[in-house]
């Protein structure tokens, strides 16, 4: 009895993990970095380079095999035992509804990690400086000196 509990609690963390590290990234790619590229474009199409699609299309298939292959991997283990399965999709789904708020690139540490991982797309020294940085004001003044609107850029004072 208690090496099963012991090990719902293993699955548990593992779906926690499984979520964090896996789902969470599948998810940033359509709630954040989709709609980042497609603002930018929008307000300029030599913004950011087309390549940066490209990349986010790369990481959203490998982040969804991934996650198949855990989820694969944990139902085929533990098909005899349904609570092993039930345990690893709970620690998944609390872990989804902790970070449940962090989804919108209207969170800071979510545009900066966009900032951060889609500045090398950016033509502009400058501004692709500024987004290295995760200097936000520096960045705003960047796009006005180029005549490109930032309303893709949250305001985070509020």
């Amino acid at each position: 009895m208690e090496g099963k509990i012991m090990l719902c609690a293993a699955l548990f963390l593992l779906g926690w993990l499984w979520y964090y590290l896996f789902a969470r990234q599948f998810i940033y790619n359509f709630t954040n970095a989709y709609p980042m590229i497609r603002k930018m474009q929008a307000s300029d199409p030599e913004l950011i380079s087309p390549n940066a699609k490209r990349y986010t299309t790369i990481s959203v298939i490998a982040s969804f095999l991934i996650c198949a292959i855990i989820v694969a991997i944990v139902v085929f283990l533990c098909r005899k035992h349904v609570y092993y399965i039930v345990s690893f999709f709970a620690g998944g789904l609390i872990s989804f509804f902790l970070f449940f708020k962090q989804l919108s690139p209207k969170h800071k540490s979510n545009f900066e990690s966009f900032c951060n991982a889609y500045y090398r797309f950016i033509p502009d020294d400058e501004l692709r400086t500024a987004m290295y940085n995760r200097k936000i004001p520096q960045m705003k003044v960047r796009l006005h000196d180029m005549g490109v609107s930032a309303d893709f850029i949250p305001d985070f004072d509020k």
